[in-house]
């Protein structure tokens, strides 16, 4: 079930990107998707949650020392993707929040990030 969601988001992105050629990837302004694409793209990451403009996780730990290695962790990949989330760390429970914001709302970088921190 997840892999026909993850063919069909694919397929939507491919389109989308062939639509889209002058964005890069990580270095020009990503369009932001639309209602379609959001929905699509929101199956492929089950764990989190459409609020607002972004979309948003929250995973808990055994204690605050194995939040902050999730934290670390998740602050390398965002470096290398240069794509940074909103991070809120309450002792053993960390809420990530991802949006693009100049672009004004959800983009393509935003699942790529959110499937690479579910893979954390």
């Amino acid at each position: 079930m997840i892999l026909d969601r993850q063919r069909r988001y694919d397929s939507i992105m491919n389109d989308f990107r062939r639509d889209h050629q002058s964005a890069t990837h990580y270095g020009a302004q990503m369009p932001k998707l639309t209602p379609a694409q959001t929905k699509s793209a929101l199956a492929t990451v089950p764990d989190w949650k459409k609020q607002g403009a972004a979309i948003v996780r929250t995973v808990e730990f055994k204690d605050f020392v194995a939040a902050m290695k999730f934290v670390n962790a998740v602050a390398k990949a965002a470096e290398k993707a240069a794509h940074h989330p909103d991070i809120d760390i309450r002792w053993n429970k960390v809420t990530l929040a991802l949006t693009t914001h100049d672009a004004g709302g959800l983009t393509e970088k935003d699942f790529d990030l959110a499937r690479k921190f579910d893979r954390i």
